[in-house]
């Protein structure tokens, strides 16, 4: 299936790609596809970055505050009142 750029941006920096790699145009988009997919595969989950940012701020959860709320508490912030 072809591919279409008509972003002078993206299709100036796939030509330095390109040549930066000594690839052509093809090549150098398979190639910078599969490393973003893998720079997201190995980035921290939202979990992970909620933990670290904890620990660096001192912020411990208590067991309290890991139950979930109740649904009631997520209705009443929806309610026409």
């Amino acid at each position: 299936m072809p591919i279409n750029v008509n972003n002078p941006e993206a299709d100036a920096l796939t030509r330095e790609f390109a040549q930066m790699a000594g690839v052509g145009i093809t090549d150098a988009i398979v190639i910078a596809m599969r490393e973003a997919i893998e720079r997201r595969n190995r980035a921290e989950t939202p979990l992970q970055t909620a933990a670290r940012l904890r620990k660096a701020h001192g912020i411990a959860l208590s067991d309290n505050a890991r139950k979930p709320l109740p649904r009631e508490a997520f209705d009443e912030m929806w309610d026409e009142a």
